[in-house]
């Protein structure tokens, strides 16, 4: 039981954001952008507010070969961003790793548990950036520092940031994900060390639909 669910050890993203633009099965159904409006990279400096309705933060880990998908219910993003002025541009986002959802109450009850997230001590998980760079129209990589269980890293969080008119108003779009080791993080104490099983490497990823301020 404790090695099968070592499999769903990991969120964040996160972000991440949670992110690479794939949807996880179990994570909250991502709005599709519209049709009508084709996407253009955002320039001209912008902060904005998530829609929670339409964004998602999520992992996928490996399990005996296979994947697993999890999600986090709570997190906050504080999004500034300007393709024109990526030295201004910042993301700030905290997930509540308490909010860890892989669909089954026993399983998330020991993910939040000690010698995982152990959620009572370290209860966020945190990601705030340090510099932007543009690597093509539309796609940019993320240098910043990740949280979780105290322990801090930096990661490069490669992600795409688009806006399009929705009803005739606008909206953003931002998407992407990383790849994480979970015991880099502390997020495996005791037997939950052991990777014969449960794979250390877990996708974070993220969909953020963004509402201008």
């Amino acid at each position: 039981m404790r090695r099968a669910i070592a499999g769903f050890l990991f969120l964040s993203l996160c972000t991440a954001i949670v992110l690479a633009g794939g949807e996880a099965p179990n994570a909250a159904p991502a709005a599709t952008t519209p049709a009508a409006a084709p996407a253009t990279p955002a320039s001209g400096g912008a902060t904005f507010t998530v829609d929670p309705a339409k964004s998602w933060v999520g992992f996928t880990a490996k399990q005996s070969g296979g994947d697993v998908d999890g999600r986090f219910d709570k997190f906050t993003a504080a999004i500034a961003f300007s393709d024109a002025n990526l030295a201004a541009s910042r993301f700030d986002v905290q997930i509540d790793t308490k909010s860890v959802n892989t669909q089954d109450d026993n399983r998330d009850s020991v993910l939040r548990d000690k010698d995982l997230f152990d959620s009572s001590k370290f209860p966020t998980a945190h990601f705030v950036t340090s510099a932007f760079t543009r690597k093509a129209a539309g796609q940019y990589e993320a240098t910043g520092k990740l949280t979780i269980r105290d322990v801090t890293r930096e990661v490069h969080l490669p992600f795409t940031f688009q806006t399009t008119q929705e009803g005739g108003k606008p909206v953003a779009w931002l998407k992407g994900g990383v790849g994480l080791n979970r015991l880099d993080y502390g997020v495996g104490q005791g037997d939950w060390k052991d990777t014969s099983v449960a794979e250390n490497p877990v996708r974070v990823k993220f969909e953020l639909r963004l509402l201008p301020k």
